[in-house]
């Protein structure tokens, strides 16, 4: 597929690319000096959720509005339609075995594609009462899978199914054996969650919060959350997804408008120390690549990747991204 109609947005010529931008000393080594902003495709309504599948050298992501889960080869450099319908999937990431998890709004169920590609039902409601419209999903190392769920996609027909929310805007871990807990409950819109690299913490974007932020919470040794603190207050800026790289700091997708949009990185301590400029709001990313060092924005209407000078988390931001 092509894009729909032609986009206005130039690549820069320039190296360093001046689209990265170091808001702070710590983030210099994060750019590489050679690497410039690519545009890999568009004609995407509202693209989200990209997970990277190193074992056939692609990326899934998401477009709610048309209701289809995309595919972006490596090799080729196309961009394909790989499920239509797909239940206006938002978040996806991979299982420790490599399986797709998928956060569908049309349907207010977690899914699991199976290797054979049949769809497993994960959770699709919680004491008795319907999910919201599960938004973003992670696997952490115990195979549990967490997952946010907001009302955003009962708002409308266009971003999920038109409905009536049953439960408060929680947060829920599946664990293992199927058994489902609420982990985090009546947030103000929860959005992206992360883990850090040693599982200890659980990042969650609040982006129904006014101002909307970032929060951290502990991890226990049974998966309780504890010790719930302010990592970031977005200000102006519209947080949506988020992913961990290796040295612990937070990428998160961001909007806006002008000079807002792209993607803004965290210090672990919640210091913003770099922005990615991009033409439109991005709402989610991932690492990927051979080496886990390209970092693949879904923003609005297009995909965009850029390479960078750390590779991410090896479990925390999408397991299986190495396979």
């Amino acid at each position: 597929m092509t894009a729909a109609v032609a986009f206005p947005w130039t690549p820069s010529l320039r190296v360093p690319d001046p689209a990265v931008r170091v808001l702070d000393p710590r983030f210099a080594r994060y750019r590489l000096p050679h690497a410039r902003l690519e545009r890999l495709g568009g004609g995407t309504r509202w693209a989200e959720g990209p997970v990277w599948f190193g074992d056939g050298r692609y990326l899934l992501l998401t477009d709610l509005p048309e209701d289809r889960i995309l595919r972006w080869d490596e090799a080729t450099g196309t961009l394909s339609t790989f499920r239509q319908p797909a239940g206006k999937a938002n978040g996806l990431t991979r299982d420790r075995q490599g399986r797709l998890i998928a956060c569908e709004h049309g349907g207010r169920r977690v899914t699991r594609t199976e290797y054979d590609g049949r769809i497993t039902v994960l959770a699709d409601q919680y004491g008795g009462q319907p999910l919201n419209s599960p938004n973003d999903v992670v696997v952490a190392a115990d195979d549990g899978v967490w997952f946010t769920d907001p009302p955003f996609g009962l708002a409308s027909d266009y971003m999920g199914r038109r409905g009536a929310a049953a439960l408060p805007a929680n947060v829920y871990r599946l664990d293992a054996s199927g058994r489902l807990t609420c982990v985090a409950e009546g947030l103000e819109g929860p959005n992206g969650l992360a883990f850090s690299p040693d599982g200890a913490t659980l990042y969650l974007v609040e982006s129904r919060a006014h101002p909307a932020r970032i929060v951290a919470y502990d991890v226990g040794a049974d998966a309780t959350l504890f010790n719930r603190r302010l990592l970031v207050d977005a200000g102006a800026g519209r947080p949506d997804g988020l992913r961990i790289d290796a040295d612990g700091n937070l990428w998160c997708g961001w909007g806006g408008g002008e000079g807002l949009d792209g993607v803004r990185i965290f210090a672990p301590d919640g210091t913003a120390v770099g922005h990615i400029d991009l033409p439109e709001r991005c709402a989610n990313l991932c690492f990927g690549g051979a080496h886990s060092n390209r970092l693949f924005m879904a923003a609005t209407g297009s995909l965009y990747a850029l390479y960078v000078n750390t590779r991410g988390a090896p479990w925390a931001s999408d397991p299986g991204e190495d396979a």
